[in-house]
């Protein structure tokens, strides 16, 4: 079955940098795309990064973060710099035949990483 297992999330103070990956098993990786969404407590889910042949980014972390994917790893990473208190959220990788902004489009979901940036 399809499973999407995401690690690399943590506590880190402003500035710092984390790595997040999603790990796929269970479809042919290459044909789809894989996104990235978060969720702070009392807000909706909102999307992060997409990628399938090219990437997107929401405004609100361009040139912070950047997502890429190793299909022969049928890994998906999302490497994430300059980190805000207001980047505090569970982030999810998430899978579909394209990259559309509402997560209700997207097939399968991962479990979800915290990422806590504070001092």
């Amino acid at each position: 079955q399809v499973q999407l297992v995401e690690s690399g999330g943590g506590l880190v103070q402003p500035g710092g940098s984390l790595r997040l990956s999603c790990a796929a098993s269970g479809f042919s990786f290459d044909g789809y795309a894989i996104a990235w969404f978060r969720q702070a407590p009392g807000k909706e889910r909102e999307g992060v990064a997409c990628i399938l042949e090219s990437a997107g980014y929401a405004d609100s972390v361009k040139g912070r973060f950047t997502i890429s994917r190793d299909n022969a790893k049928k890994t998906a990473y999302l490497q994430m710099n300059s980190l805000k208190p207001e980047d505090t959220a569970v982030y999810y990788c998430a899978t579909g035949r394209h990259c559309p902004r509402n997560p209700d489009e997207y097939d399968y979901w991962g479990q979800g990483t915290q990422v806590t940036v504070s001092s």
